[in-house]
């Protein structure tokens, strides 16, 4: 056994938690739900390469509009 494990020991935040999730068990599913709004989506892989090839390179000074002429 270690001698920093606390086996007993819950941090303030972890007991709050436990109290929210048995007073609302319904909130994990609410939180499920929500990921799955923004995050868990299905990737087109030839799209994404679709969008690559597509793009243009960026002149080396963006404010530079034609760079034969002199000012």
């Amino acid at each position: 056994m270690s001698i920093f494990a606390r086996p007993h020991y819950m941090s303030d935040a972890t007991q709050f938690i436990n109290q929210l999730k048995k007073e609302h068990p319904e909130l994990e599913a609410q939180q499920r739900a929500g990921r799955a709004l923004l995050w868990d989506k299905a990737v087109d892989r030839t799209l994404w390469q679709d969008f690559d090839a597509a793009e243009v390179a960026q002149k080396p000074y963006v404010y530079l509009t034609n760079p034969s002429q002199d000012s």
